[in-house]
């Protein structure tokens, strides 16, 4: 092993008993054999060949998927007011589309930013286990960054590369660490993972070498971070706003030789790396493709895609309650009422920003256990509306409220792989009904047909593109591997 170490001498200072000569060896790799290097190594040395059937088919669910969210996310007041910050703040620089606003440019980063905020404005985005929203952090950058390439796009399978070279960073670094794989408490996941991801996706999309990947994910890394303080307000978007931008100006600094630590992603004793986030980090190299094989972590696990604009979490205690609401109107009525209901009982993980018993905003309702289950066992379904101001200040959905509590049982970790929903509904008339939700549809083990996808993408792009521009992305998206360049794709957001 001495072959592959570097010594380095330092000299001590003189104390009783030692010869003032006497050295300290200190050992460390050599920078090629560090966990930073390798994940340079991987960015800069993956191809498209690398990426399977099973990689390229998940992967373009994501893309179209995320496109539509933001799409949708572009009617939010929260993008309105991210957008004429950046027309206000910043000079004019007419390079990169804008979600939902025909003949609207930004800079390449400012467009990066304001269309991640699209994205996650009304929290709609894909989630991935461990728990994070990784395609709103990426292909924002990848769409901003490819709209300023001169000449020739990059391919479509270059794109779909640097896409999935950015979900892998962001899968990677988060299975690093048991902390990482519960329902977060401190920083919100997208700001740290996301601004890594978004730096390599663009770092592989600008072919930088492996060095350069190195520095752009170190440099990433001191532009990370946001409290899950802000979780449930307007500021919450901001996070995928900021790890699209972010990271593309990492791996556009990287490019300009611009250096940062060369041990990042190590555990160095006593200095904190990437270990700041995660107190129990414990990092492996990433290895690189091995001739012609890579087994990306997509293959291994689906990505969850949300049937309704809400905190993942809900899913599960909507479908339990809509199930409660089925019984009901098959055995009383055709319709849910108040009068009928005496109490309800959630079972859900202990998780106290999304344990909101009255919410008093849209941002706070998509957080909410108590909003969700109530809203889902009134109408049977909670849906894009359901988060209007209208339905949100609903009598009869105020009156529910008033009767739920809440139970966290010790089975029940806050874990988006192993949480289950309950919901207990005791009637007037004494009789009780439970509904029981351990996989809801969409997610990673249960995931949505591609018929249920575009129906979401149709549903929410419709919202602000004619049908014709709506088709035409399908196509694009679903044909994307097969593109000489991805100008298809660019022209039918532009």
């Amino acid at each position: 092993m001495i072959s592959k170490l570097q010594k380095t001498i330092r000299p001590l200072c003189a104390i009783r008993g030692m010869h003032k000569s006497a050295v300290e060896v200190l050992e460390r790799p050599a920078p090629e054999d560090t966990v930073t290097a390798s994940f340079g190594q991987f960015i800069s040395g993956v191809k498209p060949q690398h990426l399977s059937s099973v990689v390229l088919h998940r992967s373009k669910r994501m893309v179209l998927d995320s496109i539509g969210v933001g799409l949708l996310g572009s009617t939010t007041d929260v993008f309105e007011l991210a957008l004429q910050h950046c027309q206000h703040m910043y000079a004019p620089d007419d390079i990169s589309s804008v979600y939902g606003r025909r003949g609207t440019k930004l800079s390449p980063t400012l467009a990066a930013f304001v269309n991640g905020v699209a994205a996650h404005s009304m929290d709609f985005d894909d989630t991935w286990h461990p728990a994070t929203h990784p395609s709103g952090a990426v292909l924002p950058a990848l769409l901003a960054l490819s709209e300023r390439m001169p000449g020739n796009k990059p391919s479509g399978l270059d794109f779909l590369l640097a896409f999935n070279v950015g979900i892998e960073i962001q899968g990677r670094l988060m299975r690093f660490s048991n902390e990482a794989r519960n329902i977060p408490k401190k920083f919100h996941p997208p700001s740290v993972v996301g601004t890594m991801g978004s730096a390599a996706a663009c770092a592989c999309l600008l072919s930088l070498n492996a060095s350069q990947c190195s520095h752009a994910l170190a440099i990433a890394a001191s532009l990370s971070g946001a409290p899950m303080a802000n979780a449930a307000t307007q500021s919450k978007p901001l996070h995928i706003g900021n790890a699209s931008r972010l990271g593309l100006e990492a791996a556009q600094l990287a490019s300009r030789g611009l250096e940062a630590s060369p041990l990042v992603l190590d555990a160095v004793t006593g200095v904190a790396g990437f270990s700041a986030f995660y107190e129990d980090y414990m990092p492996q190299p990433l290895t690189s493709p091995n001739g012609e094989t890579h087994t990306f972590l997509l293959e291994e696990q689906d990505m969850g895609f949300k049937r309704f604009p809400a905190h993942l979490g809900m899913h599960w205690v909507a479908d339990a309650a809509a199930a409660v609401h089925k019984f009901i109107v098959g055995i009383e009525s055709n319709t849910v009422s108040p009068a009928q209901i005496q109490d309800i009982m959630l079972r859900v993980p202990h998780s106290k920003y999304i344990n909101r018993p009255f919410p008093e905003s849209e941002h706070q309702a998509r957080h909410s256990f108590q909003f969700n289950a109530c809203t889902a066992l009134l109408d049977g379904e909670v849906t894009v509306e359901s988060f209007s101001p209208a339905a949100l200040r609903r009598p009869e959905l105020l009156s529910l409220l008033s009767r739920v509590s809440v139970e966290h049982p010790h089975d029940n970790p806050a874990n988006f792989d192993r949480m289950y929903g309950e919901v207990e509904v005791t009637l007037v008339g004494g009789d009780v009904l439970k509904g029981r939700c351990d996989t809801f549809y969409g997610h990673w083990r249960n995931p949505l047909t591609n018929e249920s996808l575009r129906k979401k993408f149709r549903n929410n792009a419709g919202v602000v593109l004619p049908p014709e521009n709506v088709e035409g992305l399908i196509e694009a998206v679903e044909g994307l591997d097969e593109l000489e360049d991805c100008t298809p794709l660019l022209s039918q957001l532009q």
